[in-house]
């Protein structure tokens, strides 16, 4: 296989949708149409352990800093190609996630603050958020803070513990949902679960109403879930860890070891197509609205 930073095309780039991969090595940027992967390549080298895109920003935790990459603006024909990188100013991060009132990130040891501002800038201005005692902060999704004490809800400057213990995601579109040690779990009048097992991704389509689901997914172990008909059932049992979902003509994820699969969009319960990013120790994806 040729090296990751050899650009590779399989198709045209206009009417693709850009999702981003977090890995050990970097940021992969794959632009994909429907269930058809085209270009992809590494964007940012560093290590990457989480990553959020919203509003045409994609947010980075990394081992120095929360990076933003701002792509290109459309239409633009420049050589280049490659995201605007700016540094925040935050230091080491291991979440990144983006709210109604914009970005929110986790330090190491349990720090979570919100980036001041409506634009971004070098050398933000981050307001620290209450930390409630925070040890190990697993996810970011909207206002829910996944933990190894249980969810978080932010509030203004403050974080409210909003029960659970040993999350592992937080999905926050439509209806919230947490992936815990023994159950997929969504919030009506207080924490239901809805499925048994020991789960470890949850994602849910942006573009869900509040209060219903438009399109959700939940891994536990080699068994994908996914949500549909007021219902959760098996989709698929590949064996492959899958370690991010994400949205946009059909829904996509990426497994640990670097292959990007899409569903197709023809048939929810068909066979994925996959292609393999050239990248392992993968921590995230995010796909750019």
């Amino acid at each position: 296989m040729h090296s990751i930073e050899e650009k590779r095309v399989y198709g045209d780039r206009e009417g693709a949708t850009e999702a981003y991969v977090s890995s050990s090595i970097g940021v992969v940027r794959v632009r994909v149409a429907d269930d058809t992967v085209g270009e992809f390549g590494l964007c940012d080298r560093c290590t990457a352990h989480d990553v959020a895109a919203a509003d045409g920003i994609v947010a980075v935790a990394t081992d120095e800093d929360v990076r933003l990459l701002v792509p290109p603006a459309e239409g633009d024909e420049s050589a280049a190609d490659d995201p605007a990188l700016i540094e925040t100013g935050f230091g080491p991060a291991v979440a990144v996630g983006l709210d109604d009132a914009g970005l929110l990130a986790a330090s190491p040891d349990g720090e979570i603050a919100r980036l001041a501002g409506d634009a971004p800038a070098d050398d933000g201005d981050w307001e620290s958020i209450e930390a409630a005692g925070i040890d190990t902060v697993c996810a970011i999704d909207g206002d829910l803070i996944g933990t190894d004490d249980g969810v978080y809800r932010v509030h203004d400057d403050t974080l409210d513990h909003a029960g659970l213990t040993a999350v592992r995601d937080v999905s926050a579109a439509g209806v919230p949902l947490a992936a815990t040690g023994d159950g997929l779990y969504k919030l009506g009048n207080g924490w239901m679960q809805v499925l048994e097992g020991s789960f470890e991704v949850v994602a849910a389509d942006p573009r869900s109403d509040r209060g219903r689901l438009a399109r959700a997914h939940a891994v536990s172990g080699e068994t994908v879930y996914a949500y549909g008909e007021d219902d959760w059932q098996e989709y698929d049992r590949s064996g492959s860890s899958i370690v991010g979902v994400g949205y946009g003509e059909t829904w996509y994820a990426v497994t640990e070891r670097g292959t990007f699969l899409s569903a197709t969009p023809t048939d929810a319960n068909g066979p994925w197509r996959s292609r393999t990013l050239g990248v392992g120790d993968v921590t995230g994806l995010a796909v750019l609205r």
